[in-house]
């Protein structure tokens, strides 16, 4: 049987094979190698159609017969097949770069486009911007001499492009820039699709920049290298179906409002339809304290209930496709933002106050909930992707809930 399918040296976190069978390559599969084992992969497979990742891409190239253009220019390789018992390498990344900032509403033609990063993945991104018809094209690096000692000399710059890992996962608390150096900035384009609003990507949606992550970009290079596979061309909507059921599967679902506005029974309607599962964080403070949370606020009051909160919270996000139910009081520390806004789309449960229960709820107990509210809706405004009016069914919540999220998950 011909070969189709990715090499690399580390594929657990990789995408690939669920999008290339999604697109009809049910054969697809994934191989890791150690540097050593690479021309025995050539000496023992009859390939058909494949593709290379990182540290590969320019290590293959001493075992093809021919490279396209872009492979040329670029500099390595990201697919493979075989033309009449030749292979011939392709580079598709350019493309994909191209069509997630076509995607996002990011023109690059006349621009001013900056890359951050000077390994493999600027070069693709430097060969898009050329055909996109950028006025001027920047390379930051750590030792280039445009670097992050001297930004200030493209302070002009109009495009920004993360090619770096900075912001990635396991270790997302990172940005590779301060979009404020940036004033005339136009476009914010983030190769990184995991977590899925990088810290930077979340500075330019406040900013009302035009912004996208790698997600699009990831498809749409892999719709490319499919079309090498088949010798025939994909729809472009392939790219944004996949695109969905991708973050459909691996973004959260973030529940925030007020104490008793019917979290936890969306959230649970809301595991039934979806098949995610739940993490409450009050939930998690207990079973991680031993403590009930009025015992905890006994013991010492609302700042060390924040305290529990926040490490619930980081916990609750360190996974994926999950439902996170917050307590109504979450949006009030800082330190939550952002590790929910990176994986989450956050709905804002809303209902009338004056049907709100007060049990059980510390703060809520003998408190003015009117002006609770008041002070509270700032910050459930700046934290929110949406907001659901909650009804009396609470099917019915929920399910509009996951209309919006099938819907909109890409945004």
């Amino acid at each position: 049987m011909k070969y189709y399918g990715l090499i690399g040296r580390h594929l657990s976190h990789s995408y690939s094979r669920m999008i290339h069978v999604e697109m009809g390559c049910k054969e697809y599969c994934h191989t890791e190698l150690e540097p050593e084992k690479i021309a025995d992969f050539f000496k023992t497979h009859e390939i058909g159609g494949m593709n290379v990742t990182i540290p590969y891409k320019k290590e293959v190239l001493p075992y093809l017969d021919n490279i396209s253009e872009d492979a040329r220019e670029i500099g390595c390789v990201n697919t493979i097949i075989s033309e009449n018992g030749r292979l011939v390498g392709h580079n598709t990344d350019a493309y994909g770069f191209l069509w997630m900032a076509k995607n996002a509403g990011i023109e690059m033609k006349g621009k001013k486009v900056v890359i951050f990063g000077g390994g493999g993945a600027q070069l693709a991104v430097r060969r898009a911007a050329s055909v996109a018809g950028a006025r001027e094209i920047i390379t930051v690096s750590r030792s280039g001499e445009d670097n992050y000692e001297n930004l200030d000399r493209h302070a002009d710059a109009e495009i920004l492009v993360n090619a770096t890992p900075v912001g990635m996962y396991p270790t997302p608390d990172g940005q590779i820039v301060d979009l404020d150096l940036f004033p005339g900035c136009e476009g914010v384009l983030d190769l990184i699709y995991n977590p899925f609003r990088t810290n930077l990507l979340i500075q330019a949606e406040e900013k009302g920049i035009p912004f996208a992550n790698g997600l699009a970009m990831l498809v749409a290079q892999a719709k490319k290298a499919e079309e090498y596979f088949k010798g025939e061309s994909i729809d472009e909507s392939e790219i944004l179906r996949i695109m969905r059921i991708i973050a459909g599967n691996t973004r959260n679902i973030v529940l925030i409002g007020m104490p008793g506005s019917g979290k936890s029974t969306a959230g649970r309607l809301l595991s039934e339809l979806s098949g995610k599962e739940i993490i409450d964080t009050d939930d998690e403070i207990v079973k991680a304290t031993g403590m009930s949370i009025p015992e905890i606020f006994e013991k010492g009051g609302e700042t060390l209930f924040r305290q529990y909160e926040s490490e619930a919270v980081k916990k609750a996000c360190d996974g994926f496709g999950r439902i996170i139910i917050t307590g109504g009081g979450a949006v009030k520390t800082e330190a939550n933002f952002l590790p929910l806004k990176r994986g989450g789309r956050i709905y804002h449960l809303e209902r009338d106050i004056t049907s709100l229960p007060r049990d059980g709820r510390p703060l809520s107990k003998n408190a003015d909930l009117e002006e609770m509210y008041r002070q509270r809706l700032p910050m459930y405004t700046r934290f929110r992707d949406a907001v659901i009016d909650v009804k009396e069914n609470a099917d019915e919540t929920a399910e509009m809930i996951w209309r919006d999220f099938c819907e909109n998950s890409c945004n």
